[in-house]
């Protein structure tokens, strides 16, 4: 039998959407900053304020206890860690990052 051989894959791209800068909007730039930063950046940022501020719950690690600047982002008083990630990165943070003009 003949052997297979392995095929070398190409580098992964990363996706040039994510890695665009966007200006956050007001409520967002209470807690990222008001630079201009990637999508990607939100959801780091998001999780050391989360940390800095020490708003995960102790007992449920995958719930977040929002503060004033969370509960204005996310509508909501509990947030789960999941969502936090999701919002990084995806349609709400778009809502989030364009300013309305």
């Amino acid at each position: 039998m003949a052997k297979k051989t392995a095929k070398k894959s190409a580098a992964r791209k990363p996706n040039a959407a994510f890695m665009k800068p966007m200006q956050p909007s007001a409520a967002l730039s209470e807690v990222v900053g008001s630079k201009p930063i990637p999508r990607t950046e939100v959801t780091k940022k998001l999780w050391a304020y989360i940390k800095k501020n020490n708003l995960q719950d102790a007992k449920n690690r995958r719930s977040i206890k929002a503060d004033e600047r969370l509960k204005a982002l996310f509508g909501k008083s509990r947030v789960r860690g999941s969502d936090v990630d999701d919002f990084g990165v995806g349609l709400e943070a778009l809502a989030q990052l364009y300013k309305k003009l």
